[in-house]
């Protein structure tokens, strides 16, 4: 910064010469006076201004308030001299905040640095941008910085720092940018040469796809193809290979991404990912003696797991990784410790059988006693998570002792978690009454309201357990030291249950009212408060005590707390009414069991661990857990669409839908709805309906287009589509309910189609299966052709074919979706039936609803006469066998085939195509033993026909 200005340089060896702080500030007091009376007074050229700037820069770097300068750094940034305008955005950025009124004078000239032809100057105002971008300057400029990122013309630099600043802005202001707009453009850069680029365009991508999964699913063949190519393929530059491991940092934020998504049914892709996989785990079986090397291929190895459980629990895959987990849980490293036993937990998040984490069980519980903190709090994580009715006893034991001596930051945590798992596998109640009341005991301040309200709901619908209950509080209790939270139980059930052990040696009324009363001194007015309902209850089941409870009442008449004292005076007199008086029996009744509810812990432990900015894709717990956030997810994406639909936008503001549940669940009992069969809301219905439709982009269309297609469905190859770029044709071959069809795509332009995506859309997935033979490429070199090879399964009846979308960069990026040639007669057999045979069947068959007929015009050839080579080509071509000798009419043409289909068999079909010349016109009638293929045939049939192709 001081390179070429001697007074900067001086004025910071004064400061540094400065011995005590009142010299420091002397200096530098002078320095500002001096400072803003040459601003003052104006005329100042690039260079002064420059160098005043860079004073005030230092002094606010060195902790001093600044109020001076700004209009001139905002000044500097206009300037065309790289070293004034580096000065003017580095003093935007260190004094301005994101709301300064200053930042708005700078926006167009950080718009001209982005459009200007100088890499130095678009780098400069992206770094602006993305340190003190407020709103309004993200809504200003976040086109300019997306234009940046996909120009062909940025240098890669340039293009990673754009990426970076979208992210940023993203972060900050998400509704800025328009993420599902973007996506196809923001995801074909994945495919760069630039590995730089890749890494901080995947940062992007995760980021945007986490919130718009659907809009970024092509990402999902463009991670695994690049992970393809680095790990199995090499395909990597010397650079960006860290101690011999192809970029790290990109390998673990693919894997990553892959994550967020459900696993691909494609079993190409899946194919492809198990090979990388694979790699990825032979390549970590041995650790080497480089510190770094092991480093990076952790990281890539403990993410691979994690991937490998999230597709398929079940494979070999994962089996491998469990023996790796059982190494690295005992490593003498605490990062492969921490990696290992959190890895763990994710792996009986999800697994169907928890015996291969059960070997491993006394490892991880000495893990409780593990120097780190953050080892044991995964150590604790895994235990809960891995728990199960086997070991559930032997797990909470174990989480007991340690609780006596676990730090304070993990013992609020350590309560829910013991007290969810006592809930959730006790094997008797007493069990669970026992195990609650030590954790009540050992952790005091650390156990929440939340686990002793469920104590008191469990004994209250529990009959058999009340008695047990009340012996077993009141032991507890005569330990000196009671928790407040053991004497609220111990109030709650001794007020209701005392009656059941009273006429027992050691429980009498008098020892349970001494006992209790002991404690009260020591709590607070909440508890005193409850105490005192216990005592009311107790007037009326044990008489003998009433003079002593009287007299506590009339002491807490006069107390200063409100609560306290309302309560003593209403209690008092009702406990003074004459005895044969029926309203404390009324009052005083045994509290009804509670409604079943849900248990508030799973609540209070899901709030205290949230979600990361990079959101898990499970949740600390076993599959159950798992299973019921997935489910929930579903449910709230339900419920925004029908709020969406009923509301018919967006931007209606909602009550907090958070605070509106706990006030539900507050009232749990009261029954608010109007029926009890009541159905779901139309609204979330219809929200339902809408989630399951598959967007199927829009299909180009045209005169040529649409006659090519046409061709297709009654031939086995032709082209598709074309024009000035692309050429696009097909080749297809069936048997029974099986094709291959291979799409051939030509580059006829002079430069290279990048980042080319292909992408099927199959609208009836259940009725019809198209996957790729294998990955499809990323690039097509210039005037060459490509081969995709697509593999077809019919299952069941289907209507509508699939839809192949492909995008690609040519200078801009381009996209086009074609229908390819898919219809129900591809998988058609033609049968060879005789006169009588045909008849036969044609009279069995009947007619409507099983006959589909219709009258078309149709087309004489140039002679004047009915063109029979072309109707015998389309019927021929639809896979009919035509029967001749069968119609008396040699120009009626009649045809009879098997539709075959994996799941719902076959399906007979027959038809009888009679042109008339004279009238110009075809009858064509189809009957099948399903209305829905006769139908369907019918329009194929008189589609190609009608037309004059």
């Amino acid at each position: 910064m001081a390179t070429g200005m001697r007074g900067l340089t001086q004025f910071i060896a004064d400061i540094r010469g400065a011995r005590v702080r009142e010299l420091e500030e002397k200096r530098i007091n002078k320095e500002m006076a001096n400072i803003r009376k040459r601003f003052k007074d104006g005329n100042l050229d690039g260079y002064q201004k420059k160098k005043y700037v860079a004073k005030i820069i230092f002094t606010y770097i060195l902790g001093y308030k600044v109020d001076v300068g700004h209009m001139e750094a905002v000044n500097l940034i206009s300037s065309n001299k790289y070293s004034e305008k580096q000065i003017g955005y580095l003093a935007v950025t260190l004094l301005m905040h994101e709301n300064s009124d200053f930042l708005r004078l700078v926006v167009n000239s950080i718009r001209k640095d982005l459009d200007d032809n100088n890499e130095i100057h678009n780098c400069l105002a992206l770094h602006a941008i993305a340190n003190v971008g407020g709103k309004e300057m993200a809504e200003a400029l976040a086109e300019d910085v997306h234009r940046l990122l996909i120009s062909p013309t940025s240098q890669s630099f340039v293009k990673k720092k754009a990426a970076l600043t979208l992210l940023r802005m993203y972060r900050k202001h998400p509704d800025v940018i328009p993420a599902e707009e973007w996506a196809l453009r923001i995801v074909s850069i994945m495919d760069d040469p630039d590995l730089g680029v890749v890494i901080c365009v995947t940062s992007l991508v995760m980021a945007l796809a986490q919130d718009h999964l659907d809009a970024y699913a092509v990402c999902y063949q463009k991670a695994v193809d690049r992970l393809h190519r680095l790990v199995v393929d090499h395909e990597y530059s010397a650079t960006y290979a860290y101690y011999k491991v192809p970029s790290p940092w990109l390998q673990v934020k693919l894997l990553r991404l892959l994550q967020y998504y459900p696993p691909s049914d494609d079993p190409t892709i899946r194919s492809v990912l198990h090979n990388v996989l694979q790699v990825i785990m032979n390549n970590s079986a041995e650790p080497t003696r480089n510190v770094q090397h092991n480093n990076a291929q952790h990281a890539i190895l403990f993410e691979a797991i994690g991937l490998a459980i999230h597709l398929d629990t079940n494979s070999p895959l994962v089996g491998t990784a469990a023996v790796l987990l059982a190494r690295f849980i005992s490593s003498k490293e605490t990062n492969v410790r921490y990696l290992g036993l959190d890895t763990m937990a994710h792996l009986a998040a999800r697994a169907d059988s928890l015996e291969p984490i059960k070997k491993h069980q006394g490892t991880i519980i000495l893990s409780l006693r593990d120097k780190d903190i953050s080892v044991r709090r995964r150590a604790l994580d895994l235990l809960y998570s891995m728990c199960d009715v086997d070991n559930s006893e032997l797990i909470v034991g174990e989480l007991l002792r340690y609780l006596r001596v676990a730090d304070y930051g993990l013992r609020e945590e350590m309560v829910l978690k013991i007290a969810i798992l006592t809930e959730k596998y006790a094997n008797s109640y007493k069990w669970y009454v026992d195990t609650i009341l030590d954790l009540i005991s050992a952790a005091g301040d650390h156990v929440g309201d939340e686990v002793w309200y469920r104590v008191v709901q469990i004994v209250t619908n529990t009959e058999d357990l009340q008695e047990y209950a009340a012996k077993v509080v009141f032991e507890h209790m005569k330990s000196p030291s009671s928790h407040e939270s053991l004497v609220k139980v111990g109030g709650y059930i001794l007020g209701e249950y005392g009656h059941l052990i009273a006429n027992s040696p050691g429980y009498s009324p008098l020892e349970q009212f001494q006992l209790l009363h002991a404690k009260s001194q020591f709590c607070g007015a909440p508890t005193r408060a409850l105490l005192l309902s216990t005592y009311i209850k107790w007037v009326n089941v044990f008489p003998e005590l009433k003079p002593q409870l009287i007299n506590v009442f009339e002491r807490y008449r006069h107390v200063l707390d409100s609560e306290l004292q309302q309560r003593a005076c209403e209690f008092y007199a009702i406990a003074s009414r004459p005895e044969e008086d029926e309203l404390l029996q009324n009052v005083c009744e045994e509290m009804p069991p509670f409604p079943p509810r849900q248990s508030a812990l799973l609540g209070r432990l899901n709030r205290k661990q949230g979600d990361t900015e990079d959101k898990r894709t499970w949740v600390i717990g076993g599959k159950e857990a798992n299973l019921e956030r997935q489910a929930s997810k579903r449910l709230t994406v339900m419920t925004t669409g029908a709020a969406r639909l009923s509301n018919g936008s967006t931007g209606v503001s909602q009550p907090d839908s958070a605070s509106a549940q706990d006030i539900t669940k507050t009232l749990a009992g009261l029954d608010f709805t109007t029926s009890p069969d009541q159905a779901e809301a139309p609204g979330l219905q219809h929200a339902s309906s809408n989630l399951s439709t598959i967007k199927v982009p829009p299909v180009v269309a045209g005169p040529n287009v649409d006659r090519w297609f046409d061709k297709l469905t009654y031939s086995a190859d032709g082209v598709l589509y074309e024009d000035i770029q692309l050429q696009i044709g097909v080749k297809s071959r069936y048997h029974g309910h099986l094709g291959q069809l291979a799409i051939y795509v030509g580059n006829k332009i002079g430069v290279p189609l990048t980042s080319f995506t292909t992408t099927m859309h199959v609208s009836e997935p259940e009725a019809l299966s198209v996957t790729f033979a294998k990955m499809p490429p990323t690039m097509i070199a210039p005037r060459t052709q490509t081969q995709l090879l697509l593999h077809i399964e019919c299952n069941k009846f289907f209507r509508t074919p699939p839809v192949m979308t492909v995008s690609f960069l040519a200078g801009s990026h381009q996209t086009l979706s074609v229908r390819l040639p898919l219809v129900i007669t591809k998988f058609f057999e033609g049968v060879k039936l005789g006169p009588t045979e045909f008849f036969e069947r044609w009279k069995l068959i009947g007619g409507p609803p099983r006959e589909a007929q219709s009258i078309f015009p149709i087309t004489l050839n140039a002679a004047g006469h009915i063109d029979m080579p072309k109707h015998r080509q389309v019927v021929s071509g639809l896979r009919f066998d035509i029967l001749d000798g069968i119609d008396p009419n040699p120009t009626n043409i009649v045809g009879a085939g098997v539709l075959h289909m994996a799941v719902e068999g076959k399906v007979g079909c027959l038809m009888r195509l009679e042109p008339n010349r004279e009238a110009k016109l075809c009858r064509v009638t189809i009957r099948s033993t399903s209305e829905d293929v006769a139908s369907e045939v019918q329009k194929l049939v008189q589609k190609p026909l009608t037309t004059e192709s």
